[in-house]
């Protein structure tokens, strides 16, 4: 058992933090160049809030959301506690 717990730790440190270990060489050198990868998921994070904000503008231009008060039940008096 204690053999394949080893193994798993072995397969993180040399293989699957390579890419992490080669980041923290190059920020050394170029502090821009090693956040690169979070720049481009903070672009990808941005034009998909975009792409959000427009369907929703789409939907509510449209008006093909319900928001009339029985359109959710927590919103009517149906959801009143007794």
């Amino acid at each position: 058992m204690k053999d394949f717990f080893e193994s798993i730790a072995s397969l993180f440190q040399d293989v699957l933090f390579l890419p992490y270990d080669a980041l923290r060489e190059l920020q050394e050198d170029s502090w821009w160049a090693a956040n690169g990868l979070n720049f481009f998921f903070i672009f990808i994070v941005f034009v998909a809030f975009l792409y959000w904000m427009k369907q929703l503008k789409n939907a509510d231009d449209n008006h093909k959301e319900d928001k009339s008060v029985k359109a959710h039940s927590f919103l009517g008096k149906d959801a009143e506690l007794d």
